[in-house]
């Protein structure tokens, strides 16, 4: 049954791309699952665009995007006034109260859906979604709703193919995360910064650990790196001061909420008398750890190749990360090239997030979209609210978040109302089905709910 619907599949992205004469029927199944896997779904003519230039040519240029002409993603971009403006900008014009703040989730939202389908850069896009989910941010909490369209812009966009160690700065100082976790709060009770509280202060100076915490358990080492409670203390000792500056929102070291004591990490000593660099040089110590290798390695081969990843690739790719210095480009090409990534038992194993199975949806039926709110409304009641899962994990890539009776009725719903054009912002073109029913069997279909 599961050849036959593939069969199914590849026919139907065939008749949707034109003739794809001269290719091999393995060839078709193999472009369809790269297309599957390392963009958001295939268009119209992206199954013979892949065919002619080939697979590893595809691949390279997906890895490079700074290389791609994007320009159609870009201007649709244009509309969107909140990615253009400063945190400060952003405070001032959408202040609490009246709902404004909303305003600047919409666009978040919506941009992500635009260049989801529209974006050339499509390794890129899958790439930041990936990224933002391991390095997750909780939009409704407090001030992260100015904080967190900066924090994907600049902390995650710009280093979504580079190295590991790059993308765990750029998070580790960027307002949205320091506020998100509590550590810009987080300070060494120095009698000096006691002496300058007010008596009736509601927070008095002391160390927050739940930032230490996370950037071992979930960015870098993971639940069994090797590390202790301890370890969590030493950590939290070194990001003391890392916090926020007021008005602007932008990342400030504050030398007097550090501890400058003598701290140990993972067995290395990070001297007495240091300031910021303390911090770094734990981000340096846990970039650099065989764990982080392995735990990064694991989730990479998890999103592109299955939910219980293949021990022999993790290895390689953990392998890689380790001999590029966390190259994600280096892990990603491994993972791409590997006999892993094409055998039979990957194709369709990944089951897409709602997000992923909207806007495939709409590339496939060769549709239009504004990123709307209804848009982003429908996402959320398939059960994946963008940018709101509250814990620090993100949303889970595995089947069993998204397959449940309510999810699947609200999947069908969905299928329903794309096909009949019923998402204003949204439409679709049915040229190739009989009606809006068949378009709608067609998404609803084992194929193309996985990936």
């Amino acid at each position: 049954m599961k050849g036959a619907l593939t069969a199914i599949l590849v026919s139907v992205c065939v008749f949707l791309s034109g003739s794809a004469a001269g290719a091999k029927p393995q060839t078709k199944e193999e472009i369809v699952h790269l297309l599957n896997r390392i963009t958001f779904g295939p268009r119209p003519g992206d199954l013979n665009r892949v065919n002619s230039i080939g697979i590893d040519k595809f691949i390279q240029e997906q890895l490079h995007p700074e290389n791609i002409d994007d320009s159609n993603a870009e201007n649709r971009l244009a509309a969107f006034e909140t990615l253009r403006l400063s945190t400060t900008d952003l405070i001032q014009k959408y202040p609490r109260g009246k709902g404004r703040p909303q305003q600047i989730l919409q666009e978040l939202v919506a941009q992500k859906i635009v260049r989801a389908v529209y974006s050339e850069r499509q390794l890129q896009e899958v790439m930041t979604d990936f990224w933002f989910n391991h390095f997750n941010v909780f939009w409704a909490k407090g001030n992260d709703r100015w904080l967190t369209t900066s924090y994907e812009m600049n902390a995650i966009r710009p280093h979504v193919l580079g190295k590991f160690k790059d993308i765990l700065m750029a998070t580790a100082k960027s307002p949205a995360m320091l506020f998100y976790l509590d550590n810009a709060q987080s300070s060494s009770p120095d009698p000096r910064l006691l002496a300058r509280m007010r008596p009736d202060a509601k927070r008095k100076p002391g160390i927050n650990e739940n930032y230490a915490r996370e950037i071992m358990e979930l960015h870098t080492l993971g639940v069994d790196g090797g590390y202790s409670q301890k370890d969590v203390q030493e950590v939290a000792r070194a990001f003391t001061g890392w916090s926020i500056a007021r008005p602007g929102g932008e990342f400030a070291f504050r030398p007097l909420m550090h501890d400058r004591g003598e701290k140990i990490v993972l067995g290395q000593k990070i001297a007495a008398g240091g300031g910021i660099e303390d911090g770094e040089r734990v981000i340096d110590i846990l970039a650099r750890h065989p764990s982080t290798a392995h735990f990064i390695a694991t989730k990479l081969v998890r999103r592109f190749v299955s939910d219980t990843p293949p021990q022999s690739l993790v290895d390689r790719v953990a392998a890689t990360y380790t001999k590029t210095d966390g190259d994600i480009s280096e892990m990603l090409r491994v993972i791409f090239q590997s006999k892993e990534f094409f055998a039979p038992e990957a194709v369709q194993a990944k089951t897409k997030s709602p997000f992923e199975l909207a806007v495939s949806a709409i590339r496939s039926l060769a549709g239009n979209t504004d990123g709307s709110e209804q848009l982003a409304r429908a996402i959320a009641r398939m059960g994946q609210p963008l940018y709101q899962y509250q814990a620090p994990t993100g949303f889970p890539d595995r089947a069993e978040q998204w397959m449940n009776n309510g999810a699947l009725l609200e999947r069908i719903n969905f299928g329903i109302a794309l096909t009949a054009n019923r998402i204003p912002g949204t439409g679709v073109d049915l040229h190739g089905f009989e009606d809006s029913k068949a378009a709608s069997l067609y998404l609803g279909s084992p194929e193309f709910q996985t990936r």
